[in-house]
């Protein structure tokens, strides 16, 4: 076994991103975490979302903490702050989208039975509260990952990573 050294991993990589991205986009609802939203800048770049929208109180860039963990992923990713989640859901969902929900409720269903259609938004929700009620309402699906421990959720950008590569995979499936 040989590691590829860092020049090809960016070579690599480099010829990936000419690749058109994904019919993917991100709703971001009031997310409280510079850190966080760094964090899904990176996965969303990794994954090939085609845009993310950072609504509400969600910090953008070139806010302080989110160049940290997104590691210039906030250059590369497309994106676009809006006051409304629920308005930025709602043009989606007119222009086609079908909109996932990460949220508990007794709607859910597991994440990994999600059967996505295409162009699809995920919407994530605030680290406490989740996803706001008129945002859920306009859910095509709701989903969750099933928890076995004591604790009920996953930190938002770690769920975040876990649904989107399930949803790139469901994506590139023929």
């Amino acid at each position: 076994m040989r590691k590829l050294t860092h020049s090809e991993i960016v070579s690599r990589q480099i010829s990936r991103s000419r690749e058109p991205r994904l019919p993917f986009e991100v709703v971001l609802d009031n997310i409280r975490s510079l850190d966080n939203v760094g964090s899904v800048f990176r996965t969303a770049d990794g994954i090939g979302v085609r845009k993310l929208w950072l609504c509400g109180i969600t910090g953008y860039p070139p806010q302080g903490g989110i160049a940290k963990t997104a590691l210039g992923a906030e250059q590369s990713v497309p994106w676009e702050y809006q006051r409304s989640s629920a308005e930025v859901v709602r043009g989606l969902k007119q222009k086609g989208f079908h909109i996932v929900v990460m949220e508990q409720s007794v709607e859910s269903i597991p994440l990994e039975k999600l059967q996505p259609c295409r162009p699809v938004c995920l919407v994530l929700g605030n680290e406490v509260d989740g996803v706001g009620e008129e945002i859920c309402e306009q859910a095509d699906a709701l989903v969750e990952i099933d928890m076995l421990g004591v604790k009920n959720s996953l930190n938002v950008a770690v769920a975040f990573g876990i649904a989107a590569f399930q949803i790139r995979t469901a994506l590139s499936l023929p």
